[in-house]
């Protein structure tokens, strides 16, 4: 099944200078690279890439209050709550002033199974959980307890979309089309 999907290297990627071994990857797996652009994202852009739905604010809010718990940490202490939704808030701030930090580069990226193979190719969104011949998994340094001690979101790398949906959604936002 042909697809497209959206990916973004993050500031955190192009800081290191990993835009080519990331890029590589999905070209060695058979996927093509239709459109790539290096943007500096506006706070607009970025805010309106991350949903803002309560359904999204309270699963990311869960997801940090579950890992400030798995780190030993107090969510309520650093953060002053432990309302998921309001957590939820403060971690879309802090993706939002992430994206701001850097430029960025956005990728189409088309073939069989596209969003599936993607985020495969690209592993867990914690790098030491990621599997380790992944993108995350071999070039992830970040651990969710520094991030939290730091107020800012795990350096992952890259982002790609989940759905579909969603990649055709985002490469609407980021390329207009």
């Amino acid at each position: 099944m042909h697809q497209r999907t959206f990916v973004m290297i993050k500031p955190d990627g192009i800081k290191r200078g990993l835009m080519g071994e990331i890029i590589s990857t999905f070209e060695r797996a058979g996927l093509r690279i239709t459109r790539l652009e290096m943007v500096r994202p506006t706070a607009e852009i970025a805010t309106r890439h991350y949903p803002q739905s309560t359904e999204w604010l309270t699963t990311a809010g869960n997801k940090a209050r579950d890992g400030y718990q798995q780190a030993g940490l107090n969510v309520v202490a650093d953060l002053g709550t432990d309302d998921p939704q309001a957590i939820g808030q403060i971690i879309h701030r802090r993706l939002v002033e992430f994206l701001c930090s850097g430029d960025v580069v956005i990728i189409c990226v088309e073939g069989n199974m596209a969003v599936l193979n993607v985020r495969r190719l690209i592993g867990s969104t914690i790098p030491f959980q990621a599997d380790p011949s992944s993108i995350r998994g071999r070039y992830g340094i970040d651990t969710p307890d520094c991030s939290f001690a730091e107020g800012r979101p795990v350096l992952n790398l890259v982002h790609a979309s989940g759905t579909p949906e969603e990649a055709e959604s985002e490469i609407a936002l980021w390329f207009g089309a």
